[in-house]
């Protein structure tokens, strides 16, 4: 407050000392600075009489006279403030000022004056400052009269000693009692009647300052200060009560005060009295003295007490009023700040949510762009991949190439190589990263490929019949079996299985989309409950605190709940809600996390977690249980709808605008703002909370949006979109729409359930009530099938004994003898028994009722992980072959391609024809002229060309012998055989992945059924079949040193492949010897293929049927054991059934393929065993018949894929070998075309050389001949070519009379050294001329119409050129000798003018060639010139530029170095014109420097003027002055036309007057032997007269168009003839036109003129 005070007193006032917030108590301790300020707004008129001193008078006088102003004002003011600033007491100056300073501006906003002020206040309060004021100035007099009658009565004091002490004491006593009581009384009575005095003053006060408050609190808020919170208004409750209580204690000690003064006084007049007693008993007269003054200062202390009392009362309502009033005004004043404030922060946040808003679209736009721009990429790099490779393969991309570009660019990989991934450090690079991403993205599909049969891996034609069924069920359903056991059961779901009607969902939405208000209607027509997440934590934190849960127990209980469920609040507060009653989660959940922890909450269920174990259950590819491999059903969602209040993200922060906006206005009103303040700062607070939190919703929500939108969408759509931007409603009654629509699906959906209830449990109660059917097939057969099925054993006994050699290792097929080359899997096939049972299910259909016997534990531990490893087994190596064979694709490709472009660079080789080629020529053209047509010199060259053409013919044989040893390097190279070995290696990988896979397989079903029947599991010793590779290199290795058999390469020499027949042939067309090796080498590697093939068939086939023979042998042995059993059994057996088991004893004692089996102690068998064992037969034919319908398919699968391999194999070989031999074919193709054309070449060479020899011609261009290539170059000449003749210089020819420029030059020099300042006298000119015509001795200085000029013509043609009857300007005579050039138009003139002031920068206004030429004239020497075709013509005289150069000879002044020219002069010389007037004012322009406008002439002259225009020569015939002419009169017209008012404004000097009209000067000697000519004008004079008449006393420059009315001026112009263009080629066309002259020319020389 005191820097504003200090800057208004400072600035604003400029009070006449500096005023400063620390001094601001001492500046106005004496009060002259306030009289100052009042004076200022012309309310102290007696300001003059205030004193700057500060002695406690001075100040006293001061505030005596400010009191009526500040009173006037109605600022408080009274003893107490003026003593609280003569003491400065801090703050009470600022308050006073302040006060003050709302007053004065009240007072300039109102403009009223002192007067105006002082009339409008009410009579009542005039009356009460009018009675303060004589207060004031009576308490001050009062005090001054006590002061003067104390003195006097202490100086009329006598001193009477004390009497003693008697009786009449006691009595004097009781009289000053009642007088003392009597005075207490009357004191109590004029206190009363002063209360009833200031009680009525209060009410006239009240009523007059009722009608002041509205225009004081109006004008008082503008000038509050704006800035305020609740914590000043707490300030000012807290000022005000502390003033009311120091109001009290003043009171207090004021009343103390008067006590004790009143007591002070008492004892003071009680002394008094008995001084007056005492001075009454000695003197009456002094006693009625003392009594007056004694009554006369009480009265005067009454009137005192009264007055104080009534000015402080004043004080204090005043006070009151103008306090409350000062906190209503700065409230409304606040309330206006700050709705402005809030509009400005909603108009922030709106920017700064719209700049969100720009930065997430930005960010999208970003993401999107970069997407895009990858995606470019991709397909940039994926079409230059393609170009690529059609020029490495000729535009023949394998099929499997575009696949894997095509999968790389769908999985959004880069298709070139990024790094290199061969050898991979500990933290590999981004680089190596996405190539091993690659790398594995392709493996596996060519993975899934293989294991489809699809794309590269498709099956023959004749393969698709026999094509077997694609899983092993019965495998699977035995992993499937082991996997159970080692897995731990399923969570079970926690969904009630009783159906209820109560709904259930959310409302979602943006902060302020209208959910809670929706929802709080919702509840009001139906019976649901609203959860809302805000009122469940407050609950639940009210809860911790009030410790409701006193129970430690149940606390304990509660913890483990909440570790199962996460959704803690909601799933508590569900608990509390009964089975049927509806709820709806208002704004919940709000993330995608709360979405899943909600439903796992509510459903006991996790969406992962089932989806993990699905994958978990499918552990195995290779085989699958199709029983189990139905996907697992996912739990319906908890929610029966989940709603969206969709609103934009402006209506939402309108919203809370608006609320903030309504709170903002009901808490600042100003009727009850006392009430409303406390009740509604909590809401308020969270209002606030929500405004400061607004826009980090709306981001969380539309980032978390889109997930839950894919929540509620999958799998179930229970997601319902509804527009919110409505009013409430609208927004309710769709609401409400929907809800009960959700209600009645609900409703449906529960009957449904329970009828589909209703209906089971009919049809099971109906299946209860049939009765039992009978068992299908009775027991007593069984026997009768148990011996079918051994019959069927034994037969298959007799397979595996004939095929027990072949049983072995792969080389044990030597013994046997020779093996046929093929073998197909069929044949091995049929080497296996028949099936063991022809039951009517076959196992593994779905029908087939699987053995589930129990097995023990430790056996699904370690059969899982066994078959773990042998299926990532599997897959690693089948994924690692066909990356090699991948890999190996590009391989043959890039080198195909390597050995196409290396064979054409090898034919492109340089050879050194065109050396012998240029030497011919050089010989060819050395021959001498003379013998060109000899004929044996003809026949000669014609023999040095046959030579030349051996020659060239030798070099090409060699060439082609050389290219065709090249091509046979290449054949012969090892490459193909390495590639082919490569591959075939590879293929054999696959060939021991599969049997590995196999023998694994085998051995698993193997345990697996040993296991049920509680048999000890086989340990095979047997180490697994390996294919062999084929052994690239020919080194010996022993074979203790290799794990993997290897095969020898047979390799076909060229001798042994033309001994051997030809077989059959897999190459088109014509074959060359250098193939055949290729052919003959295809056949063996086909050869080997197919042998290796044949023993991975034959090997599974004989592990098959061991596997067979030993199932076979362990069932011989329990049949023995049985044999034993059924004999020693004596009761309970049939007669039939012992004589059966006889029959196959002695069976099988005939056939001697049992071992003896010595006899057992008979053993009695109750039936209940006989049944047990012939269960336990049934259960373990099921079994074998289980397990070897398993083994079987596994042996047709495996059969299958090996002969796809060996398919596949052969096929790749041989478009490996197809490509390769194409290759050659194309060198071949290449080589031939390239020899021919090579011979063609030398052909048309020969053909050349005959030519020219026939001819008779040397030949001048270079023969080119390299490689196939033969052209004559053009651009190489192997001699010179003659010179060209030399064009002449160009010459200039008389025409016309015209002057050449060298005569002009000539001229120009004589006249020159003649006459140095261009003026020189008539019979001197006359006489050169006659000289030059008379005297030509061989100079040429005039043309030949000149030189016929008689001594009166040159008389008549120097009259044309006098100045002033006596003088000729000889420069003026060569300008016009010169003709015809351009004649400029006076615009051309201004602008040469321009351009030659441009370049003169020093305005000295001379210029140099340099610049002259630079500058230019308003014509150029560009001149269309045609160039003549013969060369011996000379150019054409280009005349207008020379003339240009002797324009600047003409003109310039030579004594000067360099020469320099006045370019003014020389452009008044070209400012004349035929029309003298004209001339005159072209010359008037150029010299001003501007155009200047010629009057209007009157008729008189115009006809004078069109006289003298017909005695015009020929001059204006010519064709370049008429057009000029023309076009100057055209301009002339319209400048006439167009004659400004204002013109001619210019103004114009004596010197450049006199300079114009220069032809005025007089020479006074012009011989050119004078030392300097002296000339002086002889229009000065009258210039000087002109100018002083025209008001130019001093010769200062005048107006254009004030000199131009002159008459004078008008005269000179009219008649001066110096810028009139004379015709002096009048005088040589009469010259012409004269018959019979003495010099008539010949008519040849005329002929030759006119040419």
């Amino acid at each position: 407050m005191s820097d504003i005070l200090c800057q208004w007193l400072n600035q604003e006032l400029k009070v006449s000392q500096t005023v400063s917030p620390k001094s601001f108590a001492k500046a106005f301790a004496s009060g002259y600075l306030i009289g100052e300020v009042l004076h200022k707004f012309d309310l102290q008129d007696d300001f003059s009489e205030f004193s700057e001193s500060r002695v406690a008078s001075a100040k006293l006088h001061n505030f005596s006279l400010l009191e009526p102003t500040l009173h006037l004002l109605g600022v408080q003011f009274d003893q107490n403030v003026a003593q609280s600033i003569m003491t400065e007491k801090p703050g009470a100056a600022t308050k006073l000022l302040y006060q003050l300073y709302i007053a004065l501006q009240k007072k300039k906003k109102s403009g009223m004056t002192a007067l105006e002020m002082q009339t409008l206040q009410p009579l009542t309060s005039v009356r009460l400052q009018s009675m303060k004021s004589e207060a004031f100035r009576e308490q001050r007099l009062g005090r001054r009269r006590q002061n003067e009658i104390m003195a006097k009565i202490q100086a009329a004091i006598i001193q009477i000693p004390k009497p003693a002490s008697n009786r009449t004491l006691k009595a004097l006593e009781a009289q000053k009692m009642m007088k003392k009581k009597k005075e207490a009384e009357d004191v109590a009575n004029e206190i009363k009647k002063f209360e009833a005095l200031i009680k009525k003053d209060l009410q006239a006060k009240e009523s007059a300052s009722k009608t002041s408050l509205d225009t004081a609190g109006q004008m008082t808020t503008d000038l509050l200060n704006t800035y305020s919170d609740d914590d000043y208004i707490k300030k000012i409750q807290k000022r005000l009560e502390e003033d009311a209580l120091a109001r009290e204690q003043r009171e207090k000690r004021r009343r103390r005060l008067l006590m004790d003064q009143l007591i002070a006084h008492e004892a003071q007049e009680e002394a008094y009295r008995e001084e007056q007693l005492i001075n009454r008993l000695m003197r009456q007269s002094q006693q009625e003295r003392r009594i007056a003054v004694q009554l006369m200062h009480v009265r005067h202390e009454k009137e005192v007490l009264w007055q104080n009392r009534i000015f402080r009362e004043k004080q204090y309502e005043e006070r009151r009023l103008k306090d409350f009033q000062d906190a209503l005004d700065r409230e409304a004043a606040l309330a206006k700040q700050a709705k402005i404030d809030f509009e400005e922060q909603a108009l922030r946040e709106k920017a700064v949510h719209e700049q969100i808003a720009v930065e997430r679209a930005q960010a999208r736009y970003q993401k999107h762009y970069s997407l895009c721009a990858e995606i470019l990429d991709h397909i940039l790099d994926l079409s230059t991949k393609v170009a690529d490779y059609r020029m490495l393969t000729n535009n023949l991309i394998p099929y499997k190439l575009m696949h894997d570009w095509k999968e790389l660019f769908f999985s959004g990989k880069p298709i070139y190589e990024q790094a290199k991934i061969m050898h991979l450090p500990a933290k590999p690079s981004e680089e190596q990263i996405i190539e091993v991403e690659k790398r594995d993205l392709l493996d596996g599909k060519d993975y899934e490929e293989y294991k489809n049969m699809v794309g590269e891996w498709s099956l023959p034609e004749e393969m698709v019949d026999n094509l077997p069924p694609s899983n092993n069920n019965i495998l699977g359903h035995v992993l499937h079996r082991l996997l159970e056991k080692t897995l731990p059961p399923p969570v079970e779901s926690t969904i009630p299985d009783v159906s209820s009607f109560a709904i259930k969902g959310c409302i979602l939405g943006k902060t302020f989309s209208g959910k809670t208000t929706s929802l709080k209607s919702l509840q009001k027509d139906f019976p649901i409950q609203i959860l809302s997440i805000d009122t469940l934590v407050q609950e639940a934190i009210q809860a911790f605190h009030d410790k409701e849960e006193a129970s430690e127990t149940l606390l304990d209980q509660q913890e483990a709940k909440e570790k199962d469920v996460p959704g803690l609040k909601h799933s508590n507060k569900e608990s509390q809600v009964p089975v049927d009653q509806s709820w709806i989660l208002d704004g919940f959940p709000m993330t995608l996390n709360q979405a899943k922890l909600l439903e796992e909450a509510l459903t006991g269920c996790n969406r992962e977690q089932i989806e993990l174990e699905a994958k978990r259950t499918q552990i195995s590819t290779l085989a699958i249980d199709p029983s189990a491999s139905k996907e697992v059903p996912v739990p319906p969602s908890a929610l029966d709808f989940a709603m969206l209040l969709d609103i934009s993200d402006i209506s939402s922060l309108n919203r809370i605008n608006d609320i903030m906006a309504e709170a903002f206005l009901c808490k600042t009103s100003p009727e009850d703002i006392s009430l409303h303040v406390a009740a509604e700062n909590k809401d308020q607070d969270e209002n606030q909370i929500l405004k400061d939190q607004i826009q980090h919703r709306i981001i969380g929500f539309l980032d978390n949006w889109p997930f839950l939108e894919q929540w509620f969408s999958e799998p179930e759509n229970i997601l319902i979109k509804v527009n919110a931007d409505i009013d409430k409603e609208s927004l309710y009654q769709k609401v409400k729409e929907i809800f009960v629509t959700e209600m009645q699906k609900k409703k449906n959906k529960v009957n449904k359930k329970l009828e589909e209830k209703e209906a089971k449990k009919k049809e099971a109660s109906l299946a209860e009530a049939a009765p039992p059917t009978p068992p299908a097939s009775p027991p007593h057969p069984e026997p009768e099938k148990e011996k079918e099925i051994t019959l069927q054993r034994e037969a298959s006994k007799t397979h595996p004994a004939k095929g027990k050699p072949q049983s072995g290792s792969p080389k044990g097929k030597s013994q046997g003898g020779k093996q046929p080359v093929k073998k197909s899997p069929a044949d091995s096939i049929d080497t296996s028994p028949p099936p063991v049972i022809t039951s009517l299910l076959k196992p593994g259909s779905e029908e087939w009722v699987y053995v589930n016997e129990p097995i023990p534990e430790e056996i699904p531990s370690f059969l899982v992980p066994y078959w773990e490893l042998t299926e990532s087994s599997y897959i690693q190596n089948i994924k690692t072959v066909l990356r090699h064979l991948r890999e190996n694709q590009h391989n043959v490709i890039a080198y195909l391609y390597e050995v196409r472009t290396s064979f054409q660079h090898f034919l492109m080789r340089p050879d050194h024809k065109q050396d012998f080629v240029a030497h011919w020529q050089a010989d060819f053209n050395s021959l001498p002229d003379d013998l060109w047509d000899d004929e044996e010199t003809k026949a000669e060259l014609h023999q040095r060309v046959n030579d030349l053409r051996d020659r060239l013919w030798d070099i090409c044989d060699a060439r082609k012998e050389e290219a065709e040893q090249e091509r046979l390097d290449i054949i012969n190279e090892s490459w193909l055989q390495d590639t082919i070995g490569i591959a075939m290696n590879h293929f054999f990988s696959l060939m021991q992945a599969e049997m590995n896979r196999f023998q694994d397989t085998k051995r698993l079903l193997q345990d697996y059924y040993r296991a049920m029947e509680n048999k000890i599991p086989i340990e095979d010793n047997k180490k697994f079949i390996r294919v062999p590779l084929v052994q690239l290199d020919g080194k010996d290795i022993s074979e203790s040193q290799i794990k993997i058999p290897l095969v020898p390469r047979i390799s076909i020499s060229p001798e042994t492949a033309m001994s051997k027949p030809k077989t059959k042939s897999i190459l088109k067309g014509k074959i060359d010897n250098s193939l055949e090796n290729v052919e003959l080498n295809f056949e063996a590697d086909e050869k080997l293929v197919m042998d290796t093939w044949q023993q991975a068939s034959s090997a599974v086939s004989n592990m098959v049927a061991a596997e067979i023979h030993q199932m076979v042998m362990e069932e011989e042995k329990d049949n023995q054991q049985v044999d034993m059993r059924e004999k020693s059994m004596q009761t309970g057996v049939n007669k039939k059934a012992k004589k059966e088991p006889k029959k196959q004893k002695t069976d099988k004692k005939a056939k001697g393929k049992s071992p003896p089996i010595a006899e057992a102690s008979p053993v009695f068998i109750s039936p209940e065993e006989m049944a047990e064992m012939e269960r336990k037969n049934e259960l373990k034919l099921k079994i074998k018949e289980e397990h070897l319908a398993a083994l079987q398919f596994e042996e047709i699968s495996t059969q299958f894929r090996l002969e796809l391999i060996k398919a596949k194999t052969l096929a790749f070989l041989e478009d490996l070998v197809t490509k390769v031999v194409d290759v050659y074919k194309l060198m071949e193709k290449w080589l031939g075309e390239r020899y021919l054309s090579e011979m063609a070449s030398i052909e048309k060479l020969t053909e050349v050389a005959r030519y020219h020899i026939e001819t008779s011609t040397k030949i001048q261009y270079e023969l080119y001949l390299n490689q196939e290539d033969f052209f004559i170059n053009g651009n190489i000449k192997v001699f010179p070519d003659s010179p060209p003749p030399v064009r002449p210089p160009p010459v200039e020819k008389e025409a016309n009379g015209t002057l050449t420029i060298e005569q002009l030059n000539n001229l120009q020099s004589h006249f020159l050294d003649m006459a140095p300042k261009g003026i020189i006298g008539n019979k001197a000119f006359t006489d050169i001329l006659l000289d030059s015509v008379t005297l030509n001795l061989g100079t040429n200085n005039f043309p030949s119409s000149w030189m016929q000029l008689t001594q009166p013509e040159l008389q008549e043609l120097t009259s044309l050129l006098i100045v002033n009857s006596e003088f000729v300007d000889w420069r003026k005579f060569l300008l016009l000798a010169s003709l015809p050039w351009p004649i400029p138009l006076e615009e051309e003139l201004l602008e040469t003018l321009q351009r030659f002031k441009a370049m003169d920068k020093e305005q000295l206004g001379v210029v140099t060639f340099e610049q002259y030429m630079q500058a230019g004239l308003w014509f150029t020497g560009d001149e269309e010139i045609k160039i003549p075709e013969n060369p011996l013509e000379p150019l054409p005289f280009n005349r207008q530029e020379h003339l240009i150069e002797f324009f600047f000879r003409l003109f310039a002044d030579y004594e000067k170095d360099p020469p320099q020219l006045d370019y003014t002069q020389m452009l008044l010389y070209f400012a004349c014109h035929p029309d003298t007037v004209e001339g005159v004012y072209r010359a008037l322009s150029v010299a001003i420097g501007t155009h200047v406008f010629r009057r209007i002439e009157t008729p008189a002259l115009i006809v004078e003027k069109t006289s003298s225009f017909t005695n015009i020569s020929t001059l204006e015939g010519s064709p370049e002055y008429e057009e000029n002419g023309r076009e100057e009169r055209e301009f002339k017209e319209e400048k006439e036309e167009e004659i400004p008012e204002n013109a001619n404004t210019e103004k114009i000097s004596m010197e450049t007057l006199l300079k114009v009209f220069q032809g005025g000067t007089e020479a006074q000697d012009c011989d050119r032997f004078a030392s300097q000519l002296k000339t002086e004008n002889i229009y000065y004079e009258n210039f000087i007269k002109i100018f002083q008449d025209l008001g130019a006393k001093n010769l200062e420059p005048i107006e254009v168009a004030v000199l131009l009315k002159h008459p004078f001026i008008q005269d000179l112009i009219s008649h001066y003839p110096d810028y009139k263009i004379p015709d002096i080629k009048i005088i040589l066309q009469r010259r012409e036109r004269v018959p019979g002259s003495d010099e008539e020319r010949s008519p040849s020389r005329l002929t030759e003129e006119k040419k």
